[in-house]
Parts: structure tokens; C-alpha cells; sequence
């Protein structure tokens, strides 16, 4: 019989995601926005610090907004912010919907 070897874990190693709810309120709004033909393109990077989802106008461009998740920060600022395509911090706060209002203006056209 041979010796089974675990996988090398370590109880430190975790990482950051969206729960159904969070992905789907972003999803949403991405949608959307295809739709009114502002985006073309997304990106979801998860690391141990932080979750985020990218939107693109072009697929070889930089992104247009990140969405990141932070769970570090919820006691500090907040743990969701809205950062734009030159890396300024547009908004920060406790819930995903105060962060995803600015971006859902833009789809308010007047009639």
C-alpha cells in the first residue's frame, strides 16, 4: 500500500468572492450597460485582499470602472469601491448599491 501525502494547505490561504446576491447585482448592471453599448468586455480577478470585477469598453484597453470588494476595510471606509479607468477612488462605502449608483446614472437618458 502506498502513502497518501495531502495537498500542502494552509488554514491562512483564503479567498476573496462575490456571494450570489453581490454577483448578480453587478452582472445586472453590466447587462445593461452592454446593452446601451458602453461596455464590451469583463474581468473577475480574486486574490486573498480583494475581489474585482473590471468592465471594459474595449477588450485591449484598460478598464473603464472596477468594482472591488475589500472585506479588510468594512470597518474603516467601507468595504466596496468604485475606482475609475485612471485609478482615482470615485466612491467608497458600506453597501454595493451606493456604489454601483453613479454607474447606473449614466444609463438615465432624457426623453
Amino acid at each position: 500500500m502506498g502513502i497518501v501525502t495531502p495537498f500542502p494547505t494552509s488554514a491562512h490561504q483564503h479567498q476573496v468572492g462575490f456571494d450570489r446576491r453581490e454577483l448578480g447585482a453587478i452582472l445586472d448592471l453590466y447587462g445593461r450597460m452592454v446593452a446601451a453599448g458602453h461596455w464590451r468586455d469583463y474581468a473577475m480577478d480574486f486574490t486573498r485582499d480583494a475581489a474585482i470585477f473590471s468592465a471594459f469598453r474595449r477588450t485591449a484597453e484598460r478598464p473603464e470602472i472596477r468594482i472591488m470588494k475589500c472585506p479588510d476595510l468594512r470597518l474603516r471606509q467601507g468595504m466596496w469601491a468604485l475606482v475609475g479607468e485612471g485609478g482615482q477612488t470615485l466612491k467608497r462605502g458600506q453597501l454595493l448599491a451606493n456604489i454601483l449608483a453613479p454607474v447606473e446614472r449614466r444609463l438615465i437618458k432624457a426623453v
